[in-house]
C-alpha cells in the first residue's frame, strides 16, 4: 500500500482548515442567526424564532425571487448557448492556437468584475458602441440606450459568468473519446444524430457543472443590477445586501434568505451527483447487456448470420437502414 507524501497531507490539512474557518463556520453562524430576533442596537437577540422564514412568504419577496430566478435561468441559458460551441472549438483546436483561445477566457479574470461591469456602460449607453453599430446597419435612425433595462442586466450577467460555463464544458469535451464519434460516422449517423446521441451525453457532466457555477452566482450578484439596471427592480442579491447595510439592518432576515439560497445550491449539487450516478449505472447496464449478448452469440457461432446492431448503434443508424435491417430479419 502506498503512503501519501507528508507534503500532500499537509496541503490537504491546510485546505481543510481554511474551508472550516472561512466556509463552514460562517455558514453555521449564518444559519444560527436566521433563527434569532432582530435588534436595532446589537443586530440580533438570541431568542429562537421562525418568524424570519415566515416573513419570506410574502407576495413582494415571491416577486423578487421569481424575477431573480427568471434572470438567472435566462443568463445561464445564454452562457450555455454561447459557451458550448466555444468550448468545443477550444477543445478541438490545434496545439498552436489552443493557448491563445484559453488566454481569451483567462484575461477577464485579470481585472475586477465590477470594473468590467462599468466598462459595459460604454457599450450599452446612448451613443455607445452597440447603438452606433445599429445605426451603421440602418436598424435604427437615432441613438438608442440599452442602459437601466432588463436587457442590460442580462448582458452583464452573461458577460460576467460566461468563463465559468466555458471551462467545465471544455474539460469534458477535451476528455471526449474521438473514436466514438468516428464509430458513429461509420454507422451512418449524421452530424446532428452524432451530437445528440454521443457528444451531448458524454459532455453532460461539464454542462451540469457549468450551469451550477453560473446559475447561483447569477441569482445573487447585486452590483450588476445596480450598475446596469439602475436599481429599478430589486433582485435577490440586492435584497440580501439591503438587509445587512440599510440604516436599521435586519440581519436575521438576510441570513434566512441566504440560508434558502444555500439549500438551493445543495439541491443543485445533489441533482448533479444523481445525474452522474444514473449515467454510470446506465453505462454498467449497457456493458452487462453487451457481455450477455456475446455469451449467447458464442453458442451459435456455427450458424452463419448477419451481424445485429442494437442499442446505441441502432439509434445512430439512419432510419432507412434500420427499416431495411428489420425487413431483412423479418424475411428470415
Amino acid at each position: 500500500m502506498k503512503t501519501r507524501n507528508p507534503l500532500i497531507r499537509l496541503f490537504i490539512l491546510a485546505v481543510a482548515i481554511w474551508l472550516i474557518i472561512f466556509a463552514l463556520i460562517p455558514n453555521f453562524f449564518l444559519l444560527a442567526i436566521s433563527f434569532f430576533e432582530p435588534d436595532k442596537h446589537s443586530y440580533v437577540i438570541a431568542d429562537f424564532t421562525l418568524n424570519n422564514y415566515e416573513r419570506l412568504i410574502t407576495p413582494s419577496f415571491i416577486t423578487i425571487f421569481t424575477d431573480s430566478l427568471w434572470l438567472a435561468i435566462t443568463a445561464t441559458a445564454i452562457c450555455l448557448l454561447a459557451g458550448y460551441p466555444f468550448a468545443y472549438i477550444l477543445a478541438r483546436a490545434s496545439a498552436r492556437f489552443r493557448p491563445w483561445l484559453l488566454l481569451l477566457i483567462v484575461i477577464p479574470f485579470w481585472t475586477s468584475s465590477l470594473i468590467r461591469t462599468y466598462a459595459l456602460i460604454n457599450i450599452l449607453q446612448n451613443n455607445g458602441l452597440l447603438s452606433k453599430l445599429l445605426e451603421f446597419l440602418h436598424l435604427t435612425s437615432e441613438p438608442v440606450s440599452f442602459m437601466y433595462s432588463e436587457f442590460a442586466v442580462l448582458i452583464g450577467l452573461a458577460y460576467t459568468m460566461l468563463p465559468f460555463m466555458i471551462l467545465p464544458i471544455y474539460a469534458s469535451v477535451e476528455k471526449l473519446d474521438t473514436r466514438l464519434i468516428d464509430a458513429a460516422n461509420d454507422l451512418g449517423a449524421g452530424s446532428l444524430r452524432t451530437f445528440w446521441h454521443v457528444i451531448l451525453p458524454l459532455t453532460a457532466p461539464g454542462i451540469m457543472s457549468g450551469c451550477i457555477l453560473v446559475f447561483l452566482p447569477a441569482l445573487t450578484l447585486f452590483y450588476v443590477p445596480d450598475v446596469l439596471g439602475g436599481g429599478k427592480g430589486q433582485l435577490l442579491g440586492n435584497y440580501i445586501q439591503m438587509q445587512f447595510t440599510k440604516p436599521i439592518p435586519d440581519w436575521p432576515l438576510g441570513a434566512a434568505t441566504s440560508t434558502i439560497l444555500t439549500l438551493v445550491l445543495l439541491l443543485l449539487v445533489l441533482g448533479y451527483k444523481w445525474s452522474l450516478k444514473v449515467s454510470s449505472q446506465r453505462s454498467e447496464f449497457d456493458n452487462a447487456d453487451d457481455d450477455r449478448e456475446q455469451k449467447i452469440s458464442s453458442r451459435f457461432q456455427a450458424i452463419p448470420q448477419a451481424p445485429k446492431i442494437s442499442g446505441l448503434g441502432a439509434r445512430l443508424m439512419p432510419r432507412k437502414q434500420r427499416i431495411a435491417g428489420s425487413a431483412t430479419e423479418g424475411n428470415k
